[in-house]
């Protein structure tokens, strides 16, 4: 699998070139950019591999994860997915297909299974692999996501992260939609919002 993140917009989001080498299917999330330019590296690094996106899928629908979506379908062509509870919140774009908890989004041999982990919006999603999760704006590194927006709850989020995260195994890695990389098992231990979870 090829996993490469590109860290755009004014709010560094990062956003996800995933693909099958073997296929050269690929998917892009989080397009958050602000310039035509950041656009064209992520779609450039695509065609130099010989990638072909087959879905464009936003974890949730802020503007900072979504408002290069028009300029990603323009010069892909790709379907725009996102969860059903927010695709109410685009504006530069409109999805093509909703989500549900639990939608398989296969590409090549890849398979992303939707969670759906409302909290920091309603529509908030992560997608699970056999080894990896992109957790947009759920869970970061030592953090978790803002829940004081519209369509935020503090108990909507920190059950999704209980429920749907905190039960994969630990050397899953996640992906987030701002800052770096982690594990689960490092999150289950350090994060110091998660900490009552594992209290005896």
């Amino acid at each position: 699998m090829y996993v490469k993140m590109f860290t755009v917009g004014m709010l560094w989001t990062n956003c996800f070139l995933v693909a099958d080498s073997k296929s050269k299917e690929a998917i892009i999330i989080d397009p958050g950019f602000d310039r035509n330019s950041e656009a064209a590296i992520v779609v450039g690094d695509a065609k130099r591999n010989g990638f072909k996106i087959k879905f464009i899928v936003n974890t949730h629908g802020h503007p900072d994860h979504t408002s290069g979506n028009r300029r990603i379908k323009e010069a892909t062509g790709a379907p725009l997915l996102i969860h059903e509870d927010d695709a109410p919140l685009l504006t530069n774009a409109l999805a093509d297909k909703t989500l549900r908890d639990g939608d398989l989004l296969e590409f090549g041999n890849i398979k992303l299974r939707v969670l759906h982990t409302p909290g920091h919006t309603e529509g908030s999603i992560c997608l699970l692999g056999s080894d990896i999760v992109f957790s947009g704006d759920t869970l970061f590194a030592g953090l978790m996501g803002r829940y004081d927006q519209p369509g935020g709850s503090l108990e909507a989020i920190m059950n999704s992260i209980k429920n749907k995260l905190m039960i994969l195994p630990d050397h899953v890695k996640v992906y987030p939609g701002h800052g770096p990389t982690s594990t689960i098992g490092e999150e289950r231990r350090s994060n110091p919002f998660l900490q009552n979870f594992f209290e005896p």
